[in-house]
């Protein structure tokens, strides 16, 4: 089932009007109930119109985190696709969330919407999932935004960093108000993954490593600065996997479109083509 509504829209003397119609749907994609809102084709032209951009959040949000980045995208004339994970927001919980699911659930969604070509932007868990989905479709990608998704381990021989990391005061801030401002997500998240997102992350995951030069998507790669979760030694390595990888580094924690968000836009809507 769907619903439709309408949002957006210009005040007197601006350039245009950017109404559009939004449909907030939940779709059973290989037996998991996955939700997504879909802002429809913005009221603006743009020459990439038909290539949607798809915003993927990180463990223990939902869609919501991107709202003022969607906006921006579909003032300029983008159509913006924005899932919730399973397991999160009004997706429905599963048993099990091994990582390579998580990107599963972004390509069934593709192919149920019939999107021939996507531009991807992944904030933590969700940019793990978007590269997930580059490695297995290259062809459906045309350009792949990765936004401090921690890497995970080559070998058993390297330190697993990620779980020594202390949060930065806006990411305590945010933790502390989150329940105000969006207590859908804070409730809906299944803390069960928790432990099981560390696991993954401890363990050396040398397929992914290897399914790298597959991707053939232009990709950035934002990493925040020593409060973020990117591991400065295996990003290099994930550079140089990487066929067409542009590294951009910010002076903040982990969640660079929350809190340097002028500087999260001014990075990436050049790189998606605006």
């Amino acid at each position: 089932m769907a619903l439709r509504t309408t949002s957006g829209g210009a005040r007197t003397g601006s350039v245009a009007s950017i109404a559009v119609e939004t449909t907030h749907a939940r779709v059973r994609l290989d037996g998991v109930l996955i939700a997504y809102r879909d802002y429809g084709r913005p009221r603006v032209e743009h020459e990439l119109g038909d290539v949607p951009v798809l915003l993927v959040h990180g463990m223990g949000g939902d869609g919501h985190t991107w709202d003022r980045f969607a906006r921006t995208l579909t003032r300029s004339g983008r159509r913006v696709i924005v899932p919730d994970l399973r397991g999160h927001g009004r997706s429905a919980r599963t048993g099990t969330y091994p990582f390579e699911a998580f990107g599963a659930d972004l390509l069934r969604l593709c192919e149920r919407l019939d999107l021939r070509s996507v531009d991807l932007v992944g904030h933590s868990l969700g940019g793990y999932a978007a590269s997930c989905a580059a490695i297995e479709q290259p062809g459906l990608v045309r350009r792949l935004v990765l936004e401090e998704q921690p890497l995970p381990l080559r070998s058993h021989d390297e330190p697993a960093t990620l779980t020594r990391r202390m949060p930065t005061v806006p990411e305590l801030w945010h933790a502390t108000t989150s329940l105000l401002r969006h207590p859908g997500a804070a409730m809906a998240f299944d803390r069960s993954m928790t432990r099981s997102a560390l696991e993954q992350f401890r363990t050396p995951n040398p397929a992914w490593w290897n399914g790298l030069p597959a991707i053939t998507a232009p990709t950035l790669k934002l990493r925040g600065g020593p409060g973020g979760m990117v591991d400065p030694h295996r990003l290099e390595h994930f550079r140089t996997a990487v066929p067409d990888c542009t590294v951009v580094a910010f002076d903040c924690g982990h969640s660079i479109h929350r809190d340097r968000f002028q500087q999260f836009t001014a990075a990436t809507l050049p790189f998606l083509g605006h």
